[in-house]
């Protein structure tokens, strides 16, 4: 059931983020911002090119869709 609720969090950031065109290292704080708030322990985010990561989670885009924050939790 956490699984659950968080993959839901985790695909809503990723819908604010995705229409976004902010810079990565402000976008990538508001999104560890919310999985602080959300009690979310024991992650990484990463400012990746785009398509370049196959393993982990996408929870946004940013630099006008050129790079992605990817989400793993560790």
């Amino acid at each position: 059931m956490k699984r659950l609720l968080l993959a839901a969090t985790l695909f809503s950031l990723a819908g604010s983020a995705l229409a976004a065109g902010k810079p990565c290292d402000e976008l990538k704080a508001e999104i560890d911002a919310k999985l602080k708030d959300k009690g979310v322990a024991a992650y990484t985010l990463e400012v990746v090119d785009k398509g370049s990561v196959t393993d982990k989670t996408v929870v946004g885009s940013c630099e006008a869709g050129s790079k992605e924050i990817v989400y793993q939790r560790g």
